[in-house]
């Protein structure tokens, strides 16, 4: 089965993680999408992989203008590839895209939308909100398969929108050949100063406060770690922030996946709360980081009435806030004891590993969906 995944950002380690997993179940794979401007192009050794421009976070209207010269330039661009069974469009500036792009063939190819995030105009209840939800409607009539990464996402948008038959696809690590999990040092009998890892996409400044409150009102007995990429254009100065907070320390990024074993290791809990866009998106999201971390032996944090919250419960495990109030922080990380953080580590390390790892039986499920979309046999061999 050939596949043409179209992509707003092609230097997204998220997007190297799919094509990994389609071309473990069985797929080939043809690469199409724009570069952000700060971001070298990967070398993720496909036969064909299309650059479409360089666009700007943050810079919506460059962005639409691009889609748009994208989109009518596409029997062009189209020739160096071959016809595919199926494309793959990433969000929904990609979708416009590849409707144009299934009038370049003879045979239209099948159309699939994976969606992993609601951008905030698209929720907006105002006239904007409103010709976005019609435009994604009009694009999705073609769309034979949705690819989603949280149930909450379909409750509270899609099944209002008249969406195709959707397939979950958790934000599960993957790591083919990395067998190795950490472990939370609480197993090891050390519990000071209690660690707090806040992990991955940065992008949140209510969070960057209350953690920096936490640790200063404790004095030290609770340290928070920092690694990724914070999102500077969402913070007033990120880097003074954590630089005038004595016991919060940011190292940077890391590698995805050789270093996460030892990350998680070096914290109890991860921190997987944020109010980047509340109420909506970041509320109905299950965060990297909420896999990444549980399979690392690390103790969730979530945030009472979001979904991340309702997954840990459902499990048994971590700790749910009411609100991240400095009282309630200093109320509950003031008061743990080393048995309780003993408790709650031993709980996330009894979870089945694959709950929070994708496996390779999970690729072949996904591309033989693909494949049945598009009339392609479903018998896909999954590569070792």
């Amino acid at each position: 089965m050939k596949v043409l995944y179209l992509v707003h950002n092609l230097a997204d380690p998220a997007v190297a993680r799919r094509v990994a997993m389609l071309r473990m179940g069985g797929a080939e794979v043809d690469l199409v999408g724009f570069r952000r401007a700060d971001a070298s192009l990967p070398d993720l050794k496909l036969a064909n992989v299309v650059e479409l421009g360089v666009t700007h976070d943050a810079r919506m209207l460059h962005r639409l203008l691009a889609t748009l010269q994208a989109r009518s330039g596409a029997p062009v661009w189209a020739r160096q590839l071959p016809r595919p069974d199926v494309i793959v469009a990433r969000n929904l500036e990609m979708l416009a895209i590849a409707n144009r792009l299934r009038t370049v063939w003879d045979e239209a190819p099948a159309l699939a939308y994976e969606c992993l995030d609601l951008h905030r105009l698209i929720l907006r209840q105002d006239r904007v909100g409103r010709a976005l939800r019609a435009v994604e409607r009009r694009l999705m009539a073609p769309v034979r398969l949705l690819l989603t990464s949280s149930p909450a996402f379909l409750t509270q948008h899609f099944d209002a929108q008249d969406a195709p038959p959707a397939l979950l696809v958790e934000n599960k690590v993957f790591a083919p050949g990395h067998g190795e999990v950490g472990r939370n040092p609480a197993l090891d009998g050390h519990f000071e100063p209690l660690r707090i890892g806040w992990f991955g996409a940065l992008r949140c400044e209510k969070s960057l406060v209350a953690l920096s409150r936490l640790s200063s009102a404790l004095g030290g007995k609770v340290e928070v770690e920092l690694r990724g990429r914070p999102a500077l254009t969402a913070f007033r100065d990120f880097h003074a922030g954590v630089q005038s907070a004595p016991h919060l320390h940011f190292g940077g990024g890391y590698r995805y996946p050789d270093d996460l074993p030892g990350l998680y290791s070096s914290v109890h809990f991860v921190w997987a709360i944020d109010f980047f866009e509340e109420g909506q998106n970041s509320a109905w999201l299950l965060p990297n980081r909420l896999y990444e971390g549980c399979l690392n032996g690390a103790i969730p944090v979530a945030l009472a009435g979001t979904e991340t919250a309702a997954f840990i419960e459902r499990l048994g495990i971590g700790i749910v806030l009411e609100d991240i109030a400095p009282h309630t922080l200093l109320d509950v990380f003031g008061n743990l004891t080393g048995e309780r953080v003993r408790a709650m580590a031993e709980a996330v390390a009894a979870i089945n590993p694959s709950r929070f790892r994708c496996e390779a039986a999970e690729c072949g499920a996904l591309a033989g969906r693909l494949g049945a979309i598009a009339g392609v046999p479903a018998d896909l061999e999954v590569a070792a």
